[in-house]
């Protein structure tokens, strides 16, 4: 089969496709031809050589599919050959096939195509696993959310008002401001000015957030730590901002209550993954049949244009998925 692969650590030119070996699937796996795939900015940094895949991943780029199955281990259950599927994967993304634990794997709804699919795992998992199994959101909560029109943000902006809960989010554009509002967030505030916490007080009646969904860090810090309210929490999915945080009091978090925490889901067990995904089958993924949740694409690409594919993301043009179809050579 031909794969994305990344000849040696840089930029968009060390990205090319060539011929890799198939994967082999065990008996509680399928096979799945790939029809589309999506990029996340872990694919930038392992392009960059500064987020290594996991022990025993591919060490092809892609945390997540939309295709066809074509093998059915014979400890899987539920699967024939011929079904649509996406899921999320460790890596092995940007390829014509992988394989996916068969309890991993998430049945693509009727009414969406192979590139909707594809847009919905790593961001709506990361958002559901973050807002609902950590943050325990609930009706009425105010929720900040950074990066709002990041794939991540525009999942989590629609699984909030799917809990009732009040989204407030943070970009760097008008354009993106506006776009996070038509999609539901109530207020939209532009971090580029250089304060949003007063913002936040201001929406929140000065009692300030329930739940922050932050992929910044550093430089957000403290400006996170006076939005939250008595016993908020706060969960960091990222430190694009910096990982650093100099002269700051622990004081504040005694007082309010706080709770802070880091998740990654990427080099989570395979035991937290299914049951994650089970628990998002079950619970979420009817909302896309019936319209009260949609997949957010920004731009659809041919593999074969990888790198401008990168470049995009990279200049954070995106508003939403950026996806790859997968195409025969």
């Amino acid at each position: 089969m031909k794969a994305v692969l990344v000849e040696t650590p840089g930029g968009i030119d060390k990205l090319v496709i060539k011929e890799y070996p198939m994967p082999t699937p065990r008996e509680d796996e399928l096979l799945v031809k790939i029809k589309a795939t999506a990029l996340n900015r872990a694919d930038i940094l392992q392009r960059q050589g500064k987020y290594p895949p996991p022990p025993g991943a591919s060490e092809v780029l892609g945390l997540e599919m939309a295709g066809i199955v074509e093998w059915v281990g014979s400890q899987c259950s539920g699967w024939k050959i011929g079904d649509r599927v996406c899921g999320l994967l460790p890596g092995g993304g940007y390829a014509e096939y992988c394989t996916i634990p068969a309890k991993m794997a998430i049945p693509i709804p009727s009414n969406l195509s192979f590139e909707e699919a594809a847009a919905i795992p790593e961001v709506f998992l990361t958002a559901f696993q973050t807002m609902h199994l950590l943050g325990d959101v609930k009706k009425g909560d105010f929720v900040l959310i950074h990066a709002g029109a990041s794939g991540v943000g525009t999942a989590a902006i629609q699984l909030a008002r799917f809990y009732d809960a009040i989204p407030i989010v943070t970009a760097g554009s008008a354009r993106k401001l506006d776009f996070c509002l038509q999609l539901g967030a109530k207020v939209a505030i532009n971090y580029k000015d250089g304060e949003f916490a007063s913002h936040v007080l201001e929406a929140t009646d000065r009692k300030g957030v329930q739940f922050i969904l932050d992929c910044v860090g550093a430089s957000f810090w403290e400006q996170n730590i006076a939005c939250l309210a008595m016993d908020g929490k706060m969960v960091m999915i990222a430190n694009m901002g910096g990982s650093v945080v100099e002269n700051f009091s622990l004081r504040k978090i005694l007082l309010k209550r706080l709770q802070i925490m880091g998740s990654t889901l990427r080099s989570r067990n395979l035991e937290y993954k299914i049951q994650l995904t089970q628990s998002f089958v079950k619970n979420i993924l009817p909302a896309f049949e019936d319209g009260k949740l949609k997949p957010v694409i920004d731009e659809v690409f041919d593999w074969r244009d990888v790198g401008k594919a990168h470049q995009r993301m990279e200049e954070n043009l995106n508003m939403g998925k950026i996806i790859l179809t997968i195409t025969e050579f």
